[in-house]
């Protein structure tokens, strides 16, 4: 018996002359330490669910063909706290909190175990691996109907971001969207590996609404947003994607079906060309469009609410627009809270920690001129500064100013 865990499971099975073993006189241990009752009285219940007190026995007795099962099944899971990225609940009288266990027994869906420690035998596809993505290059969009209570209502003109969907996942558009199909809503997209950081991210959006407005979260491990665009798939229809390891930009590509996490959770936030139709209506001129460039974006001082592991400051873009058409352009804007709505500066870029104009951090600069004032709104680029600054292992994003065009109206009702 050469394998740790099996190791450590025998101590839980020792040969006994009793019909039943009472786990208060056999100790389990994992990592080497010992469990208390209470830690091992929800470990052994969460490994054998359906394990109910046998007729006649005193509470918490197991008998010894059911620990012989707890073997098996803790011979087959990496048992032990989680390491990588966060902080063990360990206690100073050598025990280990319940809760770090807890995930090791809860397998990913499709999978035949959790995946190995260092130095164990077995193998755990990388995100973004061929392997991971073997079985998603294969599904479909489901044929879901917008039938639910209070479901969305899709635009009566849909077929026009689905004529640009299907552009973009041909090749044949892979520049930034400012000015793309006015009228319907655009969205910034986060890729995460369920778990941990992926539940942060969700309560970051929660807790930072100006920055990050939520607009759809899909279902685990599925790349289609049949709420807000029935048969896109994510994978391929944003013009162009950004790849983060380890907090770092790896590579732009136009295409993520090779690097989708089987077990993916799919972000959608609300972003500011939504309501790009709306000042073309009202006359207010989109300079960036007019001069064909990306539209110009800064890190500011203007700190977010953390969440979980999750921590960082907001980062705007940056709009010229006539002195004469600012309080329309407030007006307006104010209206889209779904896509971060009203500007959080106007006039002066140094107020919230822009050093200078001229050198943005993402896209283009552009031009001020003297009858113009910048003006600044929050940024779905914001969710990709947080992502780097907090260093999470792996995520995939649009990249900066290259949206996801959805069949929603731009004004969401407004």
């Amino acid at each position: 018996m050469n394998n740790p865990n099996e190791q450590e499971a025998a101590a839980a099975t020792t040969t006994t002359t009793s019909s039943s073993i009472n786990h208060h006189h056999h100790h389990l241990k994992v990592n080497n330490n010992t469990l208390t009752k209470s830690e091992q009285d929800a470990l052994l219940r969460s490994i054998l669910p359906s394990l109910n007190g046998q007729e006649g026995s005193p509470a918490n007795t197991f008998t010894q063909s059911e620990l012989d099962e707890l073997q098996r099944a803790v011979g087959s899971i990496c048992v032990g706290p989680r390491t990588s990225g966060h902080h063990s609940r360990k206690s100073s009288n050598n025990t280990v909190d319940i809760r770090d266990l807890q995930s090791s027994f809860q397998q990913p869906h499709g999978t035949a175990s959790a995946c190995p420690q260092d130095g164990m035998s077995g193998h755990c596809p990388q995100y973004g691996s061929a392997e991971s993505t073997a079985v998603l290059a294969e599904t479909k969009p489901p044929a879901d109907s917008l039938d639910w209570h209070g479901a969305p209502r899709l635009h009566k003109n849909a077929q026009l971001p689905r004529s640009f969907r299907e552009q973009v996942r041909a090749g044949q558009f892979q520049g930034p969207t400012n000015g793309v199909c006015p009228g319907f809503l655009q969205c910034n997209l986060v890729v995460l590996p369920q778990g941990p950081v992926a539940f942060d991210f969700l309560l970051f959006c929660q807790r930072n609404p100006k920055a990050c407005p939520l607009i759809e979260v899909c279902d685990v491990g599925s790349p289609f947003p049949s709420g807000v665009a029935p048969g896109a798939d994510l994978r391929t229809d944003v013009p162009k994607y950004a790849i983060y390891r380890n907090g770092q930009l790896e590579k732009e590509v136009t295409d993520v079906t090779d690097y989708w996490p089987e077990q993916s959770v799919a972000f959608l936030i609300g972003c500011s060309f939504s309501y790009d139709g709306a000042l073309m209506d009202a006359g207010i001129p989109l300079k960036s469009a007019q001069q064909g460039k990306n539209v110009p974006m800064y890190r500011t001082n203007l700190k977010c609410r953390p969440a979980g592991s999750l921590s960082g400051n907001m980062v705007v873009s940056m709009k010229p627009i006539p002195a004469l058409q600012v309080s329309k352009h407030v007006e307006i804007t104010s209206k889209y809270t779904h896509a971060h709505g009203g500007p959080v500066a106007v006039g002066s870029a140094s107020a919230i920690g822009v050093a200078d104009i001229n050198t943005p951090e993402w896209g283009e600069a552009i031009d001020v001129a003297p009858d113009e004032v910048p003006i600044f709104h929050a940024c779905g680029v914001t969710p990709q500064s947080i992502l780097m600054e907090s260093k999470v292992p792996f995520a995939i994003t649009h990249s900066a100013g290259h949206m996801f065009v959805t069949d929603l109206p731009s004004d969401m009702g407004v």
